[in-house]
């Protein structure tokens, strides 16, 4: 009885936190929709600090709740989400919980199969952006894969694509997959996590198949504006370096900073050969250490009264590129992975229009939209 209770009482904290929120109600919230699948189970969890039901974690949801949750799995930022781009994360112990993390950004992406001997089902619960080069879908693939391989359901508790309105970008070709650029998709999908998921299932993306649920949010479309209330990584601090994102991110495979080591991280961009009269000086700190031309001052442009955007511009970087004085020396090895293809460089490099590049994409583009359509949810 005293459990009913709990329940209940939890029930009625998201009925008004979902009622704040336009009334979108997340896969999270849907208590009734996943507890009977993870009773009497042994539970792993795929989470981070953006895994939370109002003001309370998932995991502390569960284990509140009487869930035999058994370990915790962290992607990249770790399970706090307070650790650099790229920076190797390690196992460890939750000092709140006790649990047992394991790193999916360390020494290994994938599970290792005694990581998942004393476990049946996987809760995975991440907010994502939207972007192929955001690395918490390519997290979501091996874990997909890991579980497949070891007989283990996973549940995907699905939350709102903040970039979920519009399709854009080069689609990533074969030779250039890495983790960065898991699948052939473009820079911007327009797909939230649950729906990539089953996209992952059922194009076949990983070698078995795997045992997937999502819990479906409701009252979401891909048209909403969802203010993300946890910034999903250090460098993503509001819903204005999110919206740039998928512009922005095109330049850490160059010389030109967007922000890294100052207030505004993925709202300006800059470096000390470029023109204008707007500066700033990258600084080492937390979230961003020895970030590109630290304590140098940059030259660029202020984006954040710039109006949001419905496409990837390409015309920062193209002009960039245009005033770097020693062009040879522009792009770095990143930037075709991130692209996910050559092409967008070599475009760039022959002084191609933005309008010109975009228009390379199109057929990928059309045939990608048809093949997005069969796995939609919303």
């Amino acid at each position: 009885m005293a459990k009913i209770k709990q329940i209940i009482c939890i029930s009625l904290l998201l009925l008004t936190f979902s009622a704040n929120a336009q009334n979108l109600r997340l896969g999270a919230e849907r208590f009734d929709d996943y507890l009977p699948l993870i009773k009497n189970k042994k539970v792993g969890v795929v989470g981070n600090q953006t895994s939370m039901i109002g003001n309370t974690h998932l995991v502390d949801s569960l284990l509140s709740l009487r869930i035999d949750v058994v370990k915790v799995f962290s992607p990249e930022h770790g399970f706090r989400g307070k650790a650099d781009a790229g920076a190797k994360i390690e196992d460890g112990i939750d000092s709140k919980t006790g649990l047992s993390i394991i790193s999916l950004y360390g020494k290994n992406k994938k599970p290792y199969p005694e990581h998942l001997e004393e476990i049946d089902v996987i809760l995975f619960d991440i907010q994502d952006v939207g972007a192929r080069f955001y690395t918490y879908i390519s997290t979501l693939h091996y874990i997909m894969e890991a579980a497949a391989e070891n007989n283990i359901s996973v549940i995907v508790l699905d939350r709102p694509n903040p970039n979920g309105d519009y399709i854009d970008g080069p689609i990533r070709e074969e030779s250039f997959e890495s983790f960065v650029g898991m699948h052939p998709i473009p820079i911007v999908h327009g797909m939230t996590i649950g729906e990539y998921a089953k996209m992952i299932n059922d194009e076949h993306w990983i070698s078995t198949k795997c045992n997937l649920t999502v819990i479906e949010m409701e009252n979401y479309n891909h048209k909403m504006q969802y203010d993300l209330p946890i910034k999903p990584s250090p460098n993503l601090p509001n819903a204005r370096a999110i919206n740039l994102y998928p512009s922005l991110c095109l330049f850490e495979g160059t010389t030109v900073s967007i922000g890294r080591g100052t207030a505004y991280p993925f709202q300006h961009f800059g470096a000390p050969y470029l023109e204008g009269d707007y500066s700033f000086t990258p600084k080492s700190g937390a979230g961003s250490k020895y970030p590109k031309h630290e304590n140098k001052e940059c030259f660029g442009t202020d984006l954040r009264i710039e109006k949001s955007l419905t496409t990837i511009n390409l015309n920062w970087i193209i002009e960039a590129y245009k005033q770097c004085p020693e062009k040879e020396e522009f792009f770095n090895n990143f930037f075709d992975k991130l692209a996910g293809t050559d092409k967008l460089r070599k475009q760039i490099i022959a002084e191609k229009t933005q309008k010109e590049i975009k228009e390379s994409w199109q057929e990928g583009l059309e045939e990608f939209k048809e093949k997005r359509e069969k796995h939609l949810i919303y």
